[in-house]
């Protein structure tokens, strides 16, 4: 019985653990991208799709 308590115990520890890790890895992601110097978001946000993709739009319109 008491084996069965410290084996849950312990998944409930990595589960808070894996939960951290990845709210913390979101976290760190929205504040880069909160933080970015607005010339650079500028120069993503007008990034070309691959040119495959422009070229079939093209021929469509």
């Amino acid at each position: 019985m008491f084996r069965r308590l410290l084996l849950e115990d312990s998944a409930a520890i990595f589960t808070i653990v894996a939960f951290v890790t990845a709210a913390a890895i979101f976290a760190y992601i929205t504040w880069r991208a909160l933080r970015m110097p607005r010339h650079q978001s500028d120069q993503l946000a007008h990034l070309p799709f691959n040119s495959d993709s422009a070229a079939r739009h093209d021929a469509h319109s």
